[in-house]
């Protein structure tokens, strides 16, 4: 049976955001320092060896975070009709990055998006 690699990748931003809605403090506008953890299912390796490079990676996840950097979550297209969660975002980074990284020896597993070190939500589609 041949074997399958999960490379995984991690970067972050900072962004505010309240949910709507929400009975308690997190409905008043504030910020996180957003962690994200991308994992990216290899089938094949190149010739050299690697199943995806780790800078593509990061210049796709970098094209979805740099809307996402310093501003109000709220205000963006994505959550304008949805509360910008940990888990609306795991699925709008994973949804998006999906779409630059998907080949078909190549597949995006799931993304983690962490509000604080200690509270997070991974997503997958199965």
């Amino acid at each position: 049976m041949p074997g399958v690699y999960e490379v995984f990748f991690r970067s972050g931003f900072s962004a505010a955001h309240l949910l709507r809605d929400y009975p308690g403090d997190c409905s008043r506008l504030h910020g996180h320092n957003w962690t994200v953890e991308v994992y990216v299912e290899c089938r094949e390796l190149d010739e050299i060896g690697i199943g995806i490079d780790f800078y593509d990676i990061d210049k796709a996840l970098k094209q979805i975070m740099v809307e996402m950097d310093h501003c109000n979550l709220n205000d963006l297209a994505a959550f304008k009709d949805r509360n910008p969660t940990s888990e609306n975002l795991a699925r709008y980074v994973y949804r998006e990055l999906s779409g630059k990284l998907d080949a078909p020896a190549i597949k995006v597993v799931k993304v983690k998006v962490c509000e604080t070190p200690d509270a997070g939500v991974t997503y997958r589609e199965e």
